[in-house]
């Protein structure tokens, strides 16, 4: 049996296969239509969101993904604070505040 030669590459590639279990954390990819239906809005929605770089998306060729950890911290950026929609429903007039007490 003939001797097999060392090149080194099989350490190298072994060592990077070791490192890359522990030093990068595990990327979640989701496809447009499930980042749309884990955040319940429409995937035209979303397309906006990305096209106005609220939302980072990523390019590889012609399909586009989301990685969750951003779509995560998307959503929670969007939490609507308490108080802060006053805005939207009109001052309660005092006979509104009147109770019956028939």
């Amino acid at each position: 049996m003939m001797a097999e030669e060392s090149t080194g590459l099989g350490d190298e590639l072994e060592q990077v296969r070791d490192d890359s279990d522990d030093s990068y954390p595990e990327v979640v990819w989701l496809s447009t239509l499930k980042a749309a239906n884990r955040m319940g809005i429409t995937t035209r929605t979303l397309y906006r969101f990305i096209d106005r770089g609220d939302l980072p998306a990523y390019r590889f060729g012609r399909v586009i993904r989301l990685q969750l950890a951003d779509i995560d911290r998307f959503v929670e950026q969007c939490r609507v604070e308490p108080g802060s929609l006053e805005h939207l429903y009109p001052e309660a007039r005092p006979q509104d505040l009147e109770v019956d007490e028939d």
